[in-house]
C-alpha cells in the first residue's frame, strides 16, 4: 500500500540531497522514480534539482505532473518533491489522489516553517494529511538541533519581516536553533 511521506528539516539540513539519494536508489534497483519541483523554484535552472553537496538530477515540474497522464504515471515506482513547501493545497491533495487512486508513493521534502516561523501552505497541509512525517535533522552553530529557518541580509542582520518566498540559500538563510534564532544570533564571527 503506497503512502504520501512528508520529510522536513531546516535550511541546509541536506533535504535535497536525500531526495536525490533517494532517486538513485531507485534507479538503481531498476525501478523508475520520478524528480519533480515546484515551478517557483528556478534557482538551479529549469527543471533542474542540485543539492549544495553537488548531486544534480533533471527533474519535471509540478505542472507537468498535474499534465500527465495517469497511464504514464503507472510505470514509476515512486514521486518525489523537493522543495514541496511551495506546494498549494490543491497541489498536496493531488499528491494524496496519487497514493490513494493510484497506489504511487509519494515522498516529499521541504521546510516545515518559514524564516518567521509561520507554516507554508504545502507544509501545512502536508503536515494535516502525510501518512508518514520525518525530520531530517543538522545543528546549530553551538551544536543544539536547528528547527528555525533564518533568513538574514548581505549585512548579516537578521530578518524577521518581508515576503514568505524570497528563493535563495547559503547566502541569505541558515538553519539554528530556537534559541539563536528568536536573539537573531548567526554565530561567531557572522553578522551582528
Amino acid at each position: 500500500m503506497a503512502k504520501l511521506y512528508f520529510r522536513y528539516g531546516v535550511m541546509g539540513s541536506s533535504k535535497t540531497a536525500n531526495a536525490l539519494m533517494v532517486r538513485y536508489n531507485y534507479e538503481e534497483r531498476g525501478q523508475d522514480s520520478l524528480l519533480v519541483k515546484p515551478n517557483i523554484d528556478q534557482r538551479d535552472g529549469a527543471r533542474f534539482v542540485a543539492s549544495r553537496a553537488g548531486l544534480s538530477h533533471p527533474c519535471i515540474y509540478f505542472t507537468d505532473l498535474r499534465e500527465m497522464d495517469e497511464e504514464a504515471l503507472r510505470r514509476y515506482a515512486c514521486v518525489i518533491v523537493d522543495e514541496a513547501q511551495f506546494l498549494s493545497e490543491d497541489d498536496v491533495d493531488y499528491l494524496t489522489h496519487l497514493v490513494d487512486d493510484l497506489n504511487l508513493p509519494v515522498i516529499c521534502y521541504g521546510l516545515r516553517a518559514d524564516f518567521k516561523g509561520d507554516l507554508f501552505p504545502g507544509s501545512k497541509a502536508l503536515l494535516a494529511t502525510a501518512d508518514i512525517i520525518e525530520e531530517i535533522k543538522t545543528i546549530c552553530w553551538c551544536g543544539r538541533k536547528a528547527t528555525c529557518n533564518t533568513r538574514f541580509d548581505e549585512n548579516g542582520v537578521v530578518l524577521k519581516e518581508g515576503e514568505q518566498v524570497v528563493l535563495g540559500a547559503n547566502d541569505k538563510y541558515i538553519g539554528l536553533c530556537r534559541r539563536h534564532w528568536k536573539a537573531g544570533d548567526l554565530g561567531p564571527g557572522r553578522g551582528k
